[in-house]
């Protein structure tokens, strides 16, 4: 049961935030590998990334993969915060009846691993439709699936049940670190702010704003990893399967280090905490409240 609430929670918060999921991969695939100046900017910021995709595209477009988008948080964090949850109800993040700061970022770590690589395949597909776009305001290598059926059949078909996994290296870690510093963010915030007595202990408002709390900091550790994630997702690959920009997650690291400098690392970094800032407070106050249900 904690599995599908928490898929559920997570679902529940992707349906608000996807457009801003759009907006975010394409804002880090503008001037893949390009030095400052030396690239046409379709999406100058967030807004006008919003603007430009509207008035071109269409405000459907917005919504682009969004069901890969649903499918891959329900998978993805369906495991991720239902196997937190469950060794929350053990004890297993808890020293003498308090939140322990290494366990919790370990269990955040290890079941943000696991779901990663649950959900990568239909993150990869989920990034691809997202970045389809029309040509004149398109970034990055444009693949041309139909929807998510089309793309999972012909990218096995090309490539084999492990050409689905492609780009996993770069997703375990993402979530990985974004997990850790989620989860264990959250638990210690929440204890916090019930201990003090600000708000009553059942209150929706003590896990808002511990989620708005663990926003901030996840969106600061997982940035660099979502931008190598997202491009060696989105890069094309020749018949082998093999990246054609990068060999793995190390080299997409150096050569966007050395190509765009410190800044590239972070690039759509207000485009990710418009969604992953909204999406962190959102899930974790959904799964929070459906878990109060439950045990209630």
């Amino acid at each position: 049961m904690d599995f599908i609430l928490s898929g559920l929670a997570a679902c529940s918060a992707c349906l608000f935030t996807n457009p801003l999921e759009v907006v975010k991969t394409r804002m880090q695939l503008q001037g893949e590998l390009k030095s400052r100046g030396t690239y046409r900017v379709h999406y100058r910021n967030v807004f006008h990334a919003f603007y430009t995709i509207g008035r071109v595209e269409g405000l459907s477009a917005l919504q682009k993969g969004l069901v890969p988008a649903l499918l891959y948080q329900f998978f993805m964090n369906g495991v991720r915060l239902g196997s937190y949850a469950i060794m929350e109800s053990a004890g297993y993040i808890h020293t003498k009846g308090r939140v322990s700061s290494v366990k919790s970022t370990t269990a955040g770590a290890l079941s943000g691993v696991v779901g990663a690589f649950v959900g990568s395949p239909i993150y990869l597909v989920k990034t691809h439709l997202q970045n389809q776009s029309t040509s004149s305001i398109a970034v990055g290598h444009q693949y041309q699936h139909r929807g998510m059926m089309h793309a999972l059949l012909v990218i096995h078909r090309q490539h084999g049940i492990m050409g689905l996994w492609r780009g996993s290296g770069a997703a375990v870690p993402r979530v990985g670190v974004g997990s850790a510093a989620q989860l264990s963010t959250f638990s210690v915030t929440k204890e916090f702010i019930t201990d003090l007595q600000i708000f009553p202990a059942d209150s929706w408002l003590v896990p808002l704003f511990a989620g708005m709390i663990s926003s901030v900091a996840v969106v600061l550790c997982m940035t660099p990893f979502d931008v190598l994630s997202t491009r060696l997702y989105n890069q094309p690959v020749d018949h082998l399967g093999k990246g054609k920009l990068y060999r793995g997650f190390m080299d997409c690291f150096s050569k966007t280090l050395r190509k765009e400098g410190v800044f590239g690392l972070y690039k759509g970094l207000g485009a990710s905490y418009f969604r992953l800032g909204p999406h962190t407070i959102l899930s974790l106050l959904f799964w929070n409240q459906l878990r109060t249900l439950k045990y209630s």
